[in-house]
């Protein structure tokens, strides 16, 4: 998303401009979300976020906060448009995919509850999505990567930023369920797995590695701050829960100073994780289960990064290739 569209985006979500009917069918509709489908908090907030943007849209073109009465209007030249307005603010492909699935779903409900019945949005096709392929790092440079994180023994922040980054690669978290652990759940020694629960509320189960252990314990000894047993295990330098922003800041610091890919993000250790025990031998399914994949569909793409990897090798060392 382009910086413009992303600025715009965050004040969008701060406030969505409703009528009242329609102000209280979206809190229900997101209560209905996360109490009857258990989604995350991280969804939810997406999904008010591409409500607020097309509110908005329609704002600019009624002149009032739309109402109940105006959605039951919505043609589906109006998502059309919305879309292609999107699609001039840079927003790529994949997020106007999910902006419309979330409409498709906040319609569909309303249709369900009784409260209107528009199908237009039904009418409009989604974005083509191109196929992508995780790019997970190579083993040398992953390890060179929680190798650096913890260089600086006697600093607490260094201590921490490395057992974050060994959670992601050594147990392939996803950056937010590692921020989301308190201090109760703190994988020290004697723990070697933790339940997690990820996307769609799915608990499953992620070994802790012994270095992961020893890393969060040394992190535990240096923390200068009080950790409440329900407060947030990873802190940041004034002692609030940590950000995803700052562990992302430091991947591209490390981006410049290991010589990495601009692919290198903390989410590319969680595709790391995945690559390197499907090239080690791990069985499809077991990685499914590791990564908390609903579907096994989802976890063959990493047979494609393997399948790449391999042609490389053969085409870098077969004497005919």
């Amino acid at each position: 998303m382009a910086k413009t569209a992303g600025a715009n985006s965050h004040e969008e979500a701060a406030e969505l401009p409703l009528g009242g009917d329609l102000a209280v069918a979206v809190e229900r509709w997101l209560a209905h979300l996360q109490h009857e489908r258990g989604q995350a908090e991280l969804t939810l907030e997406a999904y008010r976020r591409d409500l607020a943007q097309f509110t908005h849209h329609l704002l600019h073109q009624l002149g009032h906060a739309p109402c109940l009465g105006d959605l039951e209007r919505v043609d589906a030249k109006t998502f059309r448009g919305f879309l292609a307005a999107r699609r001039r603010a840079q927003v790529g492909s994949r997020s106007l995919a999910r902006t419309l699935s979330a409409l498709r779903t906040f319609f569909r409900w309303l249709e369900s509850e009784g409260i209107l019945q528009n199908r237009a949005v039904r009418r409009v096709a989604m974005p083509k999505v191109g196929h992508s392929v995780p790019k997970p790092l190579t083993v040398v440079k992953a390890a060179a990567v929680v190798d650096a994180g913890g260089e600086a023994e006697l600093d607490w922040i260094a201590a921490r930023d490395a057992a974050v980054l060994l959670l992601l690669y050594g147990s392939g978290l996803r950056i937010s369920e590692a921020l989301g652990l308190t201090r109760k759940e703190a994988p020290v020694p004697g723990r070697d797995v933790l339940r997690i629960t990820g996307k769609g509320g799915r608990e499953r189960l992620a070994p802790i590695l012994p270095v992961t252990q020893a890393a969060v314990a040394r992190y535990l000894e240096r923390v200068p701050y009080p950790l409440e047993p329900e407060g947030a295990l990873f802190l940041g330098a004034k002692g609030g829960p940590l950000s995803p922003r700052i562990v992302q800041l430091l991947m591209e610091r490390m981006r410049a100073t290991l010589g990495l890919p601009d692919t290198a993000t903390p989410h590319a250790l969680r595709h790391s994780f995945a690559t390197h025990l499907l090239s080690s031998g791990a069985d499809l399914r077991q990685i499914q289960e590791l990564l908390g994949h609903a579907s096994l569909s989802t976890t063959q793409v990493y047979t494609e990064v393997d399948r790449e990897r391999l042609l490389a090798v053969y085409d870098a060392a077969h004497p005919r290739a």
